[in-house]
């Protein structure tokens, strides 16, 4: 189809950004990790969210596989800090998004 919108590379990634910036959950342990400039683990988080373990699990796969977020296996325990460098792509983005 000719008049199919093709999407940009740069509005894919932003729009997968913001679904895993998409409950407050999420947006709380970015602060959290972006305020700690340090890795933590998950336990670390749970005590500040009203959430269950199992909930506070799904947030930080969908913000690991948004690629915000990384996680290190340290066993027994996942170690989880943020990726830099898709976290500066992110605030890049937003700020285009946002020029007027």
């Amino acid at each position: 189809m000719d008049n199919e919108i093709k999407y940009s590379d740069k509005q894919i990634q932003l729009a997968n950004f913001a679904k895993a910036m998409s409950h407050p959950a999420r947006v709380f342990i970015l602060e959290k990790l972006s305020k700690m400039n340090a890795c933590c683990y998950s336990g670390d988080l749970i005590d500040d969210l009203p959430i269950s373990r199992s909930a506070l699990s799904l947030h930080l796969k969908e913000l690991k596989f948004s690629g915000l977020i990384q996680g290190t296996t340290e066993l027994p325990y996942i170690k989880y800090c943020l990726n830099k460098e898709n976290w500066q792509i992110a605030k890049l983005l937003f700020k285009e998004l946002f020029v007027e």
